[in-house]
């Protein structure tokens, strides 16, 4: 999928911006933690991005970091939260605050973002705690990917061969940092078969 622009930016119209790519012209969504970040229009800019697959649209969603990407990842797998109540979450608070309001189990402060109530509050801290990647790993519009990003993607293929989240997440313990995804397969299964 589209994992990454970088070309010039063209429009600026909150949440969308239009970046061209080669003569492409992409209309991605971005957060106002991202929107901010930009630069001035017609200079360069390189973006994270999520494809988005709906009944009706394919949509494109924009990141400044590495962090805040897998914050929308992990944001969209919550029950009741979709591609735009995700982007409005991450436009009322930033990775590190959302983490921190997860980790502290801080209802009030989640529910204060556009469309999220209680439930979906109480839900988001089940179902987020110790998932959320802290947005001091990766900043900054041109930031390798996190490790932790790196990381989630060995334990989902390791899930796609049939093992569980438990034996996925012990295996991929004590796998360097940056180590690519083939090769953490590689050594995760490994560790499976010790």
């Amino acid at each position: 999928m589209i994992s990454r622009l970088s070309g010039k930016l063209l429009e600026k119209a909150p949440p969308q911006i239009v970046i061209d790519v080669n003569g492409v012209g992409y209309e991605v969504d971005v957060s106002m933690q991202t929107f901010y970040l930009l630069p001035p229009l017609g200079e360069a800019v390189q973006l994270y991005t999520q494809l988005v697959v709906r009944e009706d649209a394919h949509l494109l969603f924009g990141f400044a970091t590495a962090a805040e990407r897998a914050t929308f990842r992990q944001l969209v797998k919550v029950s009741g939260i979709g591609a735009k109540t995700a982007l409005g979450i991450l436009s009322a608070m930033n990775a590190d605050e959302l983490a921190q309001a997860v980790a502290q189990e801080d209802v009030k402060r989640l529910s204060s973002a556009p469309g999220i109530g209680k439930k979906t509050a109480e839900r988001m801290v089940l179902e987020l705690r110790g998932k959320l990647v802290p947005e001091n790993t990766a900043s900054g519009l041109f930031t390798p990917a996190a490790a932790a990003d790196e990381t989630d993607d060995i334990v989902s293929t390791l899930l796609a061969l049939g093992y569980n989240e438990r034996e996925a997440k012990a295996a991929v313990k004590g796998i360097p940092a940056g180590t690519d995804v083939g090769e953490g397969v590689r050594l995760a299964l490994k560790n499976l078969l010790k």
